[in-house]
């Protein structure tokens, strides 16, 4: 089992922005879990004694074969490049003919533009953004494979 990224070699992001980017692609899936997971009553906004309110308890499902395949082994990541753009949103076609969702199974990474890179669309609240790579959760390896199949390896 492993996390697959595909990020745009179009972009020629510095090394910092890349694994800033590579980093942002990692916590997109744990974060959806998190903030899709069912938040518990007990606690949430009651002050300790020194007045600082306590960390949420989230209650969180994780699929039997991520917790086995992946979180009790050991974190495989693959990085893989794409050419532009075009050649990203290609293997959309392919995780969505493999029955992945969108925002469940995989989603984008779009940086908003304040640093290095410029604009490419505007997005609903009319913040400029760029698409700059696509995150998958903990997959099969075969299924990571299928999907990385017209993608190498990144590649400085």
């Amino acid at each position: 089992m492993r996390r697959l990224f595909i990020i745009r070699k179009d972009l020629h992001l510095h090394p910092g922005k890349l694994a800033a980017m590579v980093g942002h692609c990692a916590e997109c899936y744990w974060m959806n879990l998190l903030t899709n997971g069912e938040v518990r009553d007990n606690e949430i906004d009651t002050p300790n004694a020194d007045n600082s309110i306590p960390a949420k308890k989230v209650s969180v499902e994780i699929p039997k074969e991520i917790w086995d395949g992946y979180i009790n082994d050991i974190f495989t990541k693959t990085i893989c490049e794409a050419k532009n753009l075009n050649h990203l949103m290609k293997v959309v076609e392919v995780a969505n003919g493999l029955g992945l969702v969108e925002g469940t199974d995989y989603g984008f990474i779009d940086d908003v533009c304040k640093t290095d890179l410029t604009p490419e669309f505007t997005d609903e609240n009319g913040v400029g953004r760029c698409r700059v790579g696509i995150w998958f959760k903990p997959l099969p390896d075969d299924v990571s494979h299928t999907l990385s199949r017209k993608y190498q390896l990144y590649k400085d």
